[in-house]
């Protein structure tokens, strides 16, 4: 391609709007324009780059036996409704697009395609000979993100590759599982990307397991925590560690001490001259169901510890039944205004003790009777500990459960994990922090949409079971503006080989002199005959200019014919380090052609 040719436009200032390096380069490179909040227009050589990261997720896909689909964006409600999900996603998430047509029905935009395709087994899956099957797609999604940012890392329209298998039992949805791990690693290290594979939070997909697939970048919006053996990574929602020892109490003895202005642990702390370990932290929350019940959630923690939402999240999702609920919509720290709705008086917040009691609540319908009481294993074991008192400006030391306080019944792992913690497997590994952009992610989903939407095979037997399945998502356009982010310079994108838009660039310093065009024009015919995707800037501008633009769009390899090839000689580049040597004209063509054999394998 000429580009001379090409819709081609640079821009020598970041754009306002962009935050992250990756964002700036992309809209100054002229690879993406915005159109609206989270919606952009994928120009020539942005739409090579996404050709050339699909036909990788194609050949890996392919090579596992999945047959790729087309499935329909546009979504009836209904489906929706039998998996479940229609609230979860328009109202708890608030993620999809939903609205009535011209015949008042409720259809939706996909995010993701479980319904859909589950619909599709259901009618055309009957015996376990048909099984396993695995179908997959590449096309555009859809999240009503309130908030877009960072480009096509957080839009609200994106390309992805989401796939769905059917199974008769659980080793054979073990075993694409695991074919998946391999072929989403195949993915990354064919890309040219430094990644990790995490333990993940399954959300709301659901299933037994999954793990995240995470480019490693500072820009990253997810926290991986890992070991250095090797043998852990987590994303920081699902992640589990080992707590640092609680300080032994220096409380001897329970009793009521008057604490005024220390409503926060630090504060609490500093006046009792005591670790927060020693500390019974509480913390309340509004949990509001999908049956419009409203449940207050008293968190028992140690006084070191945060609350993990995400964990806090799936525990009162499993406990949705109990409050005749099917999902949880909403979870959050209850502020004054809320408060008003259902306190029967005024709570003694920053002084809470474990016992507080259900007195706090009115009569309401809508509102459970009782608080939900939880304790996180950090306190569980606490001794002589100090906590509040139910009275502001007051709080007790020398508490124990089973004296003063009653243990809760449910004891569950609710704590964030943090970097500096010892490691469950090996306490003798210190647990490691990154950033890392989830670029994939695979679920064992099992039979939870099966079982809801009745999508049954018959198998040896003659017995009716529901299918087993698994899910296994990879965002297309959300790599290629990974690769962005993890690898660039003060002078513009550092694209790597197997997915740069264009391999080589040739460039003619002065498009005036016969002879570098001559030689340009040679190259760069030659180079594409031998396989080596070529531009060729034949652009009356400045040398300045044209090399600016080669650095700034990250063509992994420069060519140029400039003053030298007055001895027969060229100059070649190459953009990740910069390295420059002279190659007589005869040797350009192989030489790059080696280069670009080498970088990609």
């Amino acid at each position: 391609m000429r580009l001379s040719q090409m819709l081609f436009v640079t821009l020598r200032e970041d754009p306002a709007e962009a935050e992250i390096p990756s964002h700036k380069l992309m809209l100054r490179a002229g690879y993406i324009r915005r159109i609206s909040s989270g919606v952009f227009a994928y120009l020539p050589l942005m739409l090579r780059v996404l050709n050339k990261v699909s036909a990788i997720v194609r050949d890996e896909m392919n090579g596992t036996g999945a047959q790729e689909c087309l499935l329909p964006q546009l979504q009836p409600a209904e489906l929706w409704q039998e998996s479940g999900r229609w609230d979860t996603y328009t109202k708890a998430e608030g993620i999809m697009f939903a609205l009535t047509d011209r015949r008042q029905q409720e259809v939706a935009l996909g995010p993701t395609h479980e319904e859909v395709i589950t619909m599709v087994a259901r009618d055309m899956v009957r015996s376990y000979r048909q099984l396993p099957t695995h179908l997959y797609q590449i096309q555009t999604k859809f999240r009503d993100e309130i908030r877009p940012r960072f480009g096509l890392m957080r839009g609200r329209e994106f390309i992805m590759k989401d796939g769905y298998s059917f199974h008769a039992d659980m080793d054979s949805l073990k075993a694409t599982y695991g074919d998946m791990y391999q072929a989403y690693s195949n993915i990354l290290s064919r890309c040219g990307l430094k990644f990790r594979a995490v333990e993940a939070d399954s959300g709301a997909i659901g299933g037994s397991g999954s793990h995240e697939f995470m480019v490693l970048a500072d820009a990253g919006e997810d926290e991986v925590l890992y070991t250095e053996d090797g043998k852990y990574a987590a994303n920081v929602e699902k992640a589990v560690s080992v707590a640092a020892d609680a300080v032994p109490s220096e409380f001897s003895e329970y009793k009521k001490l008057e604490t005024p202005n220390t409503s926060t642990i630090e504060t609490m702390a500093k006046f009792l001259g005591c670790s927060p370990t020693q500390i019974v932290k509480n913390v309340l929350y509004q949990a509001v169901y999908d049956n419009g019940k409203t449940v207050l959630v008293l968190i028992n923690i140690r006084g070191d510890q945060d609350v993990n939402d995400t964990k806090l999240q799936n525990a009162l999702t499993n406990l949705a039944a109990d409050y005749d609920a099917s999902t949880l919509l909403s979870l959050e720290v209850p502020d004054p205004e809320a408060q008003a709705k259902w306190a029967a008086k005024p709570l003694p917040l920053g002084y809470i003790a474990p016992d507080i009691s259900d007195d706090y609540i009115q009569t309401l319908d809508n509102v459970a009777p009782k608080f939900l009481r939880l304790v996180d294993e950090t306190a569980v074991d606490l001794k002589n500990f100090a906590t509040g008192a139910n009275e502001k400006g007051y709080h007790v030391v020398g508490a124990n459960w089973g004296d003063q306080f009653t243990l809760p019944e449910i004891v569950i792992d609710i704590r964030k994990a943090n970097a500096g913690d010892r490691a469950v497997h090996d306490p003798s590994q210190t647990i490691q922090t990154a950033r890392g952009i989830e670029i994939g992610h695979i679920f064992q989903l099992g039979t939870k949409y099966s079982t809801a939407m009745g999508a049954t095979y018959t198998d040896e037997g003659g017995k009716s079971q529901p299918l087993v399945m698994g899910c296994y998502g990879i965002g297309v356009s959300r790599l290629a503006q990974a690769a962005v982010e993890q690898s660039y310079d003060k002078n513009g994108i550092i694209w790597p080989v197997a997915i740069a838009p264009y391999q080589a660039v040739v460039v003619v310093p002065n498009i005036n002199d016969a002879d570098q065009m001559a030689a340009a024009e040679k190259l760069y015919e030659e180079l594409n005959a031998a396989g080596v995707e070529t531009l060729l800037d034949d652009r009356k501008e400045r040398a300045g200019v044209k090399f600016k633009d080669s650095e700034l769009i990250g063509i992994p390899f420069r060519v140029v014919t400039g003053r030298s090839l007055k001895e027969g000689k060229v100059e070649a580049v190459k953009r990740a380090d910069g390295e420059s040597v002279e190659l007589a004209v005869d040797e350009v063509v192989s030489t790059i052609k080696q280069w670009v054999d080498d970088a990609i394998g």
